[in-house]
């Protein structure tokens, strides 16, 4: 009878080892990696570690008053409601790497959790607030295929978690499979996606402010595009532009 307390303590004792051991096993083979650079993480919770986060360019136009560069981008050649862009973009930084990160390596979640970011800083912004529907800019199927994901679809899917837009993948097509355009100047850029996308009509029908979401601007010669070609159809319709970076 006296063995039974001290039996009962040592196995709760080793139950909480075992646990432990376990926990610390998992841990090794499925350790929590940041999404940029995959060093390991402490919590769960971190998606980024923190050399990663403090890399990060934010842009911070969710605080402006007055018009941002990317507001000014679009002065003169469409009527854009609202633009909102996360990180700014140039070589060696860190977004060079996310960007990099989520069209070329897979990195689905870490597109998601930038989404999901983007989402937090458009709540704090009166203009996105009556967006009706976020609308990714569609990859050629072939590219799609080839991919394996639109990485602006994540963006969205990533905004739509945290700021409660809904999203729309089917509005907006794209007909025509385009050069790459990383190694264009604006003109050939312009040129490049001309009569590239298609609309839709049925699926827009509702839609009185839409928001276009891509990964990063540098000329804007693609949203430029898509804008006039839904403009063609619904002239009343508002649409602003979200991407993850706008180039330096």
């Amino acid at each position: 009878m006296l063995q039974l307390p001290k039996t009962l303590f040592t196995y709760r004792i080793w139950q909480k080892k075992l646990v432990q051991w376990k926990g610390d096993l998992s841990h090794l083979i499925y350790p929590n990696a940041c999404l940029i650079c995959n060093a390991e993480t402490i919590h769960e919770n971190i998606q980024l570690c923190h050399l990663c986060e403090n890399e990060l360019h934010y842009t911070q136009f969710e605080h402006f008053q007055e018009a941002s560069k990317l507001d000014k981008l679009f002065w003169g050649r469409i009527d854009v409601e609202a633009t909102y862009s996360l990180l700014h973009f140039e070589k060696e930084i860190s977004t060079q790497e996310i960007l990099h990160g989520i069209k070329y390596q897979n990195k689905q979640k870490l597109a998601v959790e930038m989404g999901r970011r983007i989402g937090v800083n458009l709540l704090k912004i009166d203009k996105f607030k009556t967006v009706d529907c976020l609308i990714p800019i569609p990859l050629h199927v072939k590219k799609a295929y080839q991919r394996g994901y639109n990485q602006s679809q994540l963006l969205a899917e990533g905004i739509m978690q945290t700021s409660k837009i809904p999203c729309n993948n089917s509005a907006l097509k794209r007909i025509k499979h385009s050069e790459s355009q990383t190694k264009k100047g604006r003109f050939k850029r312009w040129e490049n996606v001309q009569n590239t996308f298609s609309l839709e009509l049925n699926q827009m029908n509702n839609f009185s402010h839409i928001a276009l979401v891509d990964d990063v601007v540098t000329t804007g010669s693609t949203l430029e595009v898509c804008v006039k070609e839904i403009q063609k159809h619904y002239p009343k319709l508002k649409i602003s532009i979200i991407t993850l970076a706008i180039a330096k």
